[in-house]
Order: C-alpha cells, then structure tokens, then sequence
C-alpha cells in the first residue's frame, strides 16, 4: 500500500498508487505521491512518466474520513497543501507524464489527470467532481482543461461526472481502451513519447507549460481558498460528517465543530 516506482521499459517510469479501499490519498499519500513524481522527473534516464493506480479506481480525491478525525484543522490544511504539491509534481515534471486512468476519477483524481500531458482511460473511467457534495471546492482549474468551459460548469454545480468516451470525444483523453488493456496502452504511448531525444523533450515540456494560457497553481490555490473559506464560515462539516455517515453505514454524522 502506498506509491510505487518501477521501470517497465527504457526511459519510462511507472508510478502507481495503491491506497485502498478506493485510492482516496490521506496527507501523507499526497506527499509520497509528489515525491515519486519528482524523483522520477529527476532522473535525467527517464524520458516519460506513466502515473496509473491499482484497484478499484484511479483516485477518489481526499481522504475525508481523516479529515473528520482530526480534533483541528489541521488535516483539512495537510490535504489543502498536499494536493497542490501533488499536483504541481505532475504539471511540473520536466518530462512529459501520461495519465492512465480507469474506474472513478474524482476530485484530486481531476487534479492528477489534468494536469498531465495525455490521459489514456479504460472504457470504465468516469471524471467528476463531487466537492459541493463534500463541502469544498477546488479543481475546477483542472476540469476546465478537460472539458469545455459550460460543460465544466454543469459538471461542477451538479457533480455529475463524464465518461472516458465523452472526453475521448472533446479532444482531452488520447484513447479508449478495455480495462484490461489500459495499463499496455498508456504503456505505448509513452514508449511512443520516450523513443524521442530526451533533452529536446524537456525543453519541449518548458516550452509547452510556459505558453499556457492559465497558471494552473496560482488559479488552483485560489480555489483552495474558499474551500477553506466554507469550512471557516460553518458550511463544510455537515457535508463531510454526512458524507463519512454514508460511506459507514453509520446513521448518524457526528459534530466536529468544523461547521
């Protein structure tokens, strides 16, 4: 359990997540995750990332039972800042990193994959983000590089979500293929992304990230901010104890005097 790194081919590293029931990252997982990505990057061998998941889906977001335990805010605050470095490693990983996605892509799951450079997705993968339901906001900067900006609008207020093939269709996931067949697939294309000289595709990756037109750091952390806003103003801890109630099977929310 956890993030691993292997090598399955020359110049492309493999990083996975594996933080079951349902890959939802606790802080620490946010951490570990940017590290690897970093570390991967680092490497002046490796000429393309593969950042893909075990089980039942790619990334469920935040671990928001962790969140309700805390007695203070400050895992609220650990997964506000661990999802930014998450996020960032990927965007900034000075190589470019396919996204292989199956199963459920919520949340932080958006923020992984929209920021990578190309997502491959098993015909399974559903993208969404539930933050209204879970009393947050945050990633719609990353959705908007998915979808176009209505759509990602209607997504975000009634947290509905989209298929692989409706993505596949606006141009934002570069193929479609059977679960089984996902892990191979996001495996050739960056094989495909690898075989190219790999100073020139650093520079590439500089030169694509400096030409795009949102910062996605600075309009993310701004995001972030009214969802700390909302926990502040008393409107996020019912949501997440109702959620973390749903999620147990347990009939009631307990208070945590977050809201």
């Amino acid at each position: 359990m956890g993030v691993s790194t292997s090598a399955p081919a020359a110049g492309v590293r493999l990083v996975a997540m594996d933080f079951p029931p349902v890959n939802a990252l606790p802080v620490r997982g946010w951490y570990e995750l940017a590290g690897a990505l970093r570390t991967a990057g680092a490497d002046p061998s490796v000429r393309c990332v593969v950042l893909a998941a075990e089980g039942r889906g790619f990334n469920a977001g935040v671990d928001i039972k962790e969140i309700q335990a805390a007695r203070d805010r400050a895992a609220l605050l650990g997964a506000n800042h661990g999802c930014a470095e998450a996020f960032a490693a990927v965007y900034d990983c000075p190589v470019p990193v396919v996204a292989a996605v199956h199963g459920f892509c919520l949340g932080g799951g958006i923020g992984l994959a929209g920021n990578a450079d190309a997502i491959v997705a098993s015909e399974d993968a559903t993208f969404g983000l539930p933050e209204l339901d879970r009393g947050a906001l945050g990633a719609a900067t990353h959705l908007a590089r998915l979808v176009p900006q209505h759509l990602m609008r209607a997504l975000y207020y009634t947290s509905r979500t989209a298929t692989a093939a409706e993505l596949h269709r606006h141009g934002s996931v570069w193929r479609v293929v059977p679960r089984a067949g996902l892990r191979e697939a996001a495996l050739e294309l960056a094989g495909e992304i690898a075989a190219k000289d790999g100073a020139l595709l650093r520079l590439a990756k500089a030169a694509i990230n400096g030409i795009d037109p949102v910062d996605v750091r600075r309009s993310y952390r701004f995001e972030q901010g009214f969802t700390f806003e909302a926990d502040l103003a008393g409107l996020s801890g019912g949501h997440r104890d109702a959620f973390v109630a749903r999620s147990t099977g347990t009939s009631g929310a307990r208070s945590t005097g977050k809201g």
